[in-house]
């Protein structure tokens, strides 16, 4: 009975004094609950899916520790290897090249061997061939192949040194194939006069008169102002002089005279042309006095022109 007037007196304390508790507060209150309920529930959906998540990649991860871990016991396993294992694997190794090198080397060796057969029959074959070509294909071709074999000099002036050395030399083939090569490389070079003019003079000491001839010719025709232009003329004349063409022969010491009065060339034909007036005069069947040798004999070959200075 005491503790009920007790309580009526507190409620009637709290009512008079104002402490009461408010109804929106209770309504806030309520809402924080709602919200955090919701919060709970979608950390629980989230927590659901990672843990599915982890699940799936379960099994991957599973097969990649076992992939690794299998790696790892094969490199294990090779580093227990003993010394001795390594050392037969290497001396295996070596012998195994070693029987390669020479399986390579007695292939090669057998391709040398053909290689060499091939080239002696090719020689062979070749010799044989010129030789029944004639005797002019035999020196042709020697001369090919000591021109090929001969160091060349890379600029005209020492090139065409070395023709004129190989024709004092009188390596008269040789020399010829010099010459020719120099005017197919340098035609319009300063000293293709000379050229051809030694060009020529290989001929001649050949007796082959009318392709000396062509060559004189040209230095006549396209270098009238070389040194050597009066010499071609006094050769021209020897050509055809062998070549039994006398009418011609005279034409070119009269040319020369006319041309170059004042060179030694023009000297030399003066004289001849001297004895071929000389020899006019002479009664029928008598020779003149130091005549040369009647048209149609070759002259004896004369010594060729000095070099003249460039």
């Amino acid at each position: 009975m005491m503790r009920s007037l007790l309580l009526l007196s507190c409620g009637a304390a709290l009512l008079s004094s104002g402490c009461f508790y408010p109804a929106d507060r209770g309504r806030a209150l309520e809402q924080r609950m709602t919200d955090l309920q919701k919060d709970n529930a979608q950390l629980a959906a989230d927590l659901k899916a990672a843990q599915q998540k982890i699940s799936e990649s379960q099994p991957r991860i599973d097969a990649k520790i076992a992939e690794v871990s299998k790696a790892l016991e094969s490199l294990d396993k090779a580093s227990r290897r003993s010394d001795a294992d390594i050392g037969v694997q290497f001396q295996k190794t070596l012998e195994d090249m070693a029987q390669l090198r020479g399986m390579v080397e007695t292939y090669q060796h057998r391709i040398d061997d053909l290689e060499s057969g091939l080239k002696t029959l090719q020689d062979s074959t070749d010799q044989r061939f010129t030789a029944l070509q004639g005797a002019e294909a035999v020196k042709a071709a020697e001369t090919k192949k000591k021109a090929e074999a001969l160091q060349k000099p890379t600029n005209p002036k020492d090139f065409l040194a070395l023709a004129e050395q190989k024709l004092e030399e009188k390596d008269i083939p040789l020399a010829r194939s010099l010459f020719a090569e120099f005017l197919k490389k340098w035609p319009k070079d300063a000293q293709a006069a000379e050229a051809h003019f030694r060009l020529g003079e290989t001929y001649f000491q050949d007796e082959k008169w009318r392709e000396a001839l062509f060559e004189y010719g040209k230095v006549m025709q396209e270098f009238p102002k070389a040194p050597t232009a009066p010499d071609a003329y006094l050769r021209s004349s020897d050509s055809f002089k062998n070549l039994g063409m006398a009418a011609e022969s005279r034409l070119a010491l009269e040319e020369l005279v006319k041309t170059y009065p004042k060179s030694d060339a023009a000297k030399t034909a003066k004289t001849r042309l001297a004895e071929l007036d000389k020899a006019k005069k002479q009664p029928a069947g008598k020779p003149a006095p130091g005549a040369k040798p009647a048209a149609g004999k070759p002259a004896p070959a004369a010594k060729p022109p000095a070099k003249k200075g460039k």
